[in-house]
């Protein structure tokens, strides 16, 4: 069964301490916070997609059936190896107590949330072999599940009919994905008696406030682990012109849908006061990827320009 990193964190009661760090994982990525794994032995998951449904039909008496089969894609997905070791001089934690290396543990932990989450939308296993394929690889150019905004040159305002396009092309979406410019302009736009909008307000695991548009929990991607941003104003625009747009991606997480795959979770090990120096080391690791188990699990819709949203 899968679990978010949250439910996971909950049964781990016999390690505190790997429990509080899994929270903490969570707690600074919206996407890890509602992206349940899968556990797995080895290094790869095999599985087959569902690609073309085999066919029906009506029969006369003593009439037969054409005999029709389906198309399965078998499918390859490996994990990536993410983490880092970080070491906090033992005069520091002599004279400023535990405090000095659990504080470095913490933010070890959140950079590592930062920079999966960007590889989450953003990895090209083409580019960087060492990262999984995120969700722009995944969906090239020519797809059904890439959706243009317009075919403008600069870039089109997002519109709230192509959203919900976006939104109908994905089996069962769960969730949003966007930045936070983008949230700002849509709760602008619900406020706007011309344009309007289904934005609401919910509040996440952690006691959060989060915004919804059409029922769906919209999750922000900001920054990564250097301070840059995940999802810019910097792609290029289908119309053509200066590269000023960024996307939106609606996504149906869940069994037969996507999900993540990981092998022993993430671990945090204490290694001890090194030889070659005075300091005590720290490894954070974990062996993840991500599993796209639907053809119509992700949609992305790009091309959009920084602007007021439009009906």
């Amino acid at each position: 069964m899968a679990l978010t990193l949250v439910e996971a964190a909950k049964l781990n009661s016999g390690d505190v301490v790997r429990s509080s760090i899994i929270e903490m994982f969570a707690r600074n990525s919206d996407i890890l916070r509602v992206l349940p794994f899968q556990g797995i032995a080895g290094n790869a998951l095999k599985y087959n997609r569902e690609d073309i449904l085999p066919g029906v039909g009506f029969r006369g008496v003593n009439e037969a059936y054409a005999e029709s089969t389906g198309i399965l894609n078998p499918c390859t997905e490996t994990l990536a190896i993410a983490g880092g070791d970080l070491d906090v001089d033992r005069y520091l934690i002599q004279t400023m107590g535990p405090g000095a290396r659990s504080s470095q543990e913490s933010m070890k932990v959140k950079a590592l949330a930062l920079a999966w989450t960007k590889t989450f939308l953003k990895g090209d296993s083409g580019t960087e072999p060492r990262e999984f394929d995120g969700l722009q690889a995944r969906i090239p150019s020519g797809s059904s599940q890439l959706i243009a905004a317009g075919a403008t040159s600069g870039g089109n305002a997002l519109s709230l009919a192509k959203l919900d396009e976006l939104i109908d092309a994905v089996d069962g979406a769960t969730h949003l994905i966007m930045n936070k410019t983008m949230r700002r302009l849509l709760s602008v736009a619900a406020r706007t008696t011309t344009v309007g909008g289904d934005i609401r307000y919910d509040v996440d695991a952690f006691g959060r406030q989060i915004a919804t548009y059409a029922g769906l929990p919209i999750l922000i991607a900001d920054t990564d682990n250097a301070n840059a941003a995940i999802l810019p104003f910097t792609e290029a625009n289908p119309g053509g012109g200066a590269a000023a747009s960024t996307s939106i991606y609606a996504m149906s997480v869940g069994d037969g849908m996507l999900r993540g795959i990981e092998n022993g979770g993430l671990s945090a090990r204490d290694l001890g006061e090194q030889d070659a120096k005075p300091v005590f080391r720290t490894r954070v690791e974990w062996y993840a990827g991500i599993s796209l188990f639907h053809g119509k699990a992700v949609a992305r819709l790009h091309g959009i320009k920084n602007a007021a949203v439009v009906a």
